[in-house]
């Protein structure tokens, strides 16, 4: 079972950019872009996300001599919890994109 975690409003966006990006692993980078976060926030939600495991979290290579990146998406369980925690507590319209408003 995963660890019961507090969504705070930056997490909240993570966990929206996430499903609406369904199966699909996303770039830190890419995340950060879409949800206004900076990285000194963004990387630990998605440690946290993963210790929990409500997130897995890999290397992918992308061209030779060029450093790894790390990709992330949720699990089946993550998205259920992610999911359920929305519907209850943060409808989609009020999911706010954090461009600049990080606290």
């Amino acid at each position: 079972m995963t660890e019961r975690l507090r969504y705070s409003t930056q997490t909240t966006a993570v966990i929206q950019a996430l499903l609406d990006a369904r199966v699909a692993w996303r770039y830190g980078y890419d995340l950060s872009r879409e949800t206004g976060l900076r990285s000194g926030t963004l990387y630990p939600i998605l440690m946290r996300l993963a210790d929990s495991g409500l997130l897995e979290a890999a290397w992918k290579t992308v061209e030779p001599g060029r450093p790894p990146r790390h990709l992330y998406r949720l699990t089946p369980a993550g998205a259920r919890s992610a999911r359920a925690y929305l519907r209850d507590h943060a409808p989609r319209s009020a999911v706010p994109v954090l461009r600049g408003a990080e606290g």
